[in-house]
């Protein structure tokens, strides 16, 4: 490989994750985890930058579980290696999801050498598929190539109409409109100066900052722009506007 092999952790356990992170010698695999999420939902919504090879998915998390996230993500990402971890008496619920292209399955709590064991056969195996999928990749963006020029706009106007949707992302409206995630992500920032994520962010917020004027409770404001995740969405919100949705509502509600 020419590059680290990219993994992303997905578990809802701040602790399960640092301790993913810690157990496994990750440059000697050649690989390095290039970020984390606390549920489905956020996980969706980095997906796009973060770019990973790998994904460990917990099986049990809020707002979007990983069976879920995994239905979705594979999808999109039909060259993802998904991990699933899954405590024993979810077991055999996971294992009943046979039709999703699934890795492996591991246990919680999982075993170091067991956990490497698997991972040399991820790495195996994109190592294998590397050429087939740079392959498709390229075929695809020369498709994308012949795009009509005003499609940009078509994508703004559709983000906006539905900016609501929470399993919106870059590879969902890709497919939707026949073009490679990664062609659209360079079109959509040459044409309009911002990244994908970044302008599907700021049309969340930009709502967001209405819902907090007229005194929405911030969970539901949070499902309504289609982050129902609180946590991140409260993350998001603060990035965007440098103070907490409380703290925003209390100063720009109207009273």
């Amino acid at each position: 490989m020419d590059r680290a092999i990219r993994v992303m952790i997905i578990d809802d356990e701040e602790s399960a994750r640092k301790l993913m992170r810690a157990a496994i010698k990750w440059d000697e695999l050649g690989m390095e985890v290039v970020g984390e999420a606390a549920s489905g939902i956020e996980a969706i919504n980095i997906i796009d930058d973060l770019k990973p090879d790998i994904a460990f998915v917990d099986i049990s998390m809020p707002f979007m579980n990983g069976i879920e996230f995994t239905e979705t993500a594979t999808s999109r990402y039909p060259n993802l290696v998904i991990i699933i971890m899954t405590a024993i008496d979810q077991f055999e619920y996971a294992r009943k999801c046979v039709s999703l292209p699934v890795f492996e399955y591991m246990l919680k709590p999982m075993v170091r050498e067991e956990i490497t064991k698997v991972l040399e056969r991820a790495r195996d195996k994109i190592s294998k598929e590397k050429d087939y999928w740079a392959e498709l990749e390229a075929k695809a963006d020369d498709g994308g190539d012949q795009a009509e020029a005003g499609s940009t706009d078509q994508i703004k106007k559709y983000l906006e109409d539905n900016f609501t949707d929470s399993k919106l992302n870059l590879a969902f409206v890709a497919q939707h409109f026949g073009f490679s995630a990664s062609y659209l992500s360079r079109k959509f920032k040459q044409d309009t100066g911002k990244k994908f994520v970044e302008y599907l962010n700021e049309l969340r917020m930009e709502k967001a900052k209405e819902f907090a004027e007229k005194g929405t409770k911030m969970y539901v404001a949070a499902s309504d722009v289609g982050i129902p995740d609180p946590n991140y969405f409260s993350r998001c919100f603060k990035k965007f506007t440098g103070k907490s949705y409380s703290d925003y509502m209390a100063e720009n509600g109207k009273n």
